[in-house]
């Protein structure tokens, strides 16, 4: 394997967003749409090396799901130099949210109410300390099983809210001081055809846009179904395997 730094490396990723971003604007003309969808690069797993390079590739959003990874990964991005926008996208547990608020301000997998009081007391607690404003973006995870998976099958569950809570879990983050309400994220349910999961996402989407109009961004899609994603309005995508390569066995 090559090791993340060297030249060849990084020629290995230019090409690699190149055929993504090719890939994007191919689906973006074919939905119709005049704007194609922020990338995200999800890092997890990769080590900073390749975060750097990617910066100076041009990419401004990158995505991890582990706290413990992505904490120090962001502060030796950080200390050289580059100024990226971090995006925790794994599932997260109450009592580390103050520790994922250190590096990443957007939250991709906002999925109950004890997550947003707890998100929300930690942004408290920071803002006292730093003495600046803090405002976390907030994205309503949502599980798109069918009613009866959910209830049979918990070992599938990628976490979510279920889409009968949604609204409920929106006004829950709207009543919060310091969390924004972004719009909704998902995962396609594993062995589906992405399809269907991502029209029942778009609806969601619509419902959630009448109440709260700000709330307009569509987190989905990845390496394999970001042209799905893309045709149902996803504005914001997760890339990792297509422009990464396979996960290296240690970091």
């Amino acid at each position: 394997m090559n090791q993340p730094g060297t030249t060849q490396r990084a020629e290995q990723l230019r090409t690699n967003l190149a055929k993504v971003r090719a890939r994007i604007d191919a689906a973006t003309v074919a939905a119709g749409r005049s704007e194609s969808p922020r990338l995200i690069v999800v890092t997890k797993f990769h080590p900073a090396a390749d975060v750097l390079t990617l910066a100076e590739l041009g990419i401004t959003d990158v995505g991890e799901n582990r706290e413990q990874e992505a904490g120090p990964k962001a502060a030796e991005v950080a200390a050289a130099g580059h100024r990226l926008t971090w995006h925790f996208i794994g599932q997260l547990q109450s009592k580390k949210a103050a520790k994922v608020l250190r590096f990443s301000r957007e939250i991709h997998s906002v999925d109950r109410p004890s997550l947003v009081s707890a998100l929300d007391g930690a942004a408290t607690r920071l803002e006292q300390a730093t003495q600046a404003p803090v405002r976390v973006g907030s994205y309503l995870q949502v599980d798109l099983r069918t009613e009866v998976a959910r209830t049979t099958d918990s070992t599938a569950a990628r976490g979510g809210v279920a889409p009968a809570d949604l609204l409920t879990l929106a006004e829950s983050v709207a009543r919060t001081e310091h969390l924004d309400l972004r719009g909704v994220m998902a995962v396609a349910p594993l062995g589906e055809d992405p399809r269907a999961p991502f029209e029942r996402l778009a609806e969601l989407s619509a419902s959630l846009v009448r109440e709260h109009p700000g709330a307009t961004e569509i987190s989905a899609g990845m390496s394999h179904d970001l042209e799905e994603a893309i045709a149902i309005g996803a504005t914001r995508l997760r890339i990792g395997t297509e422009v990464l390569g396979p996960r290296p066995s240690v970091l």
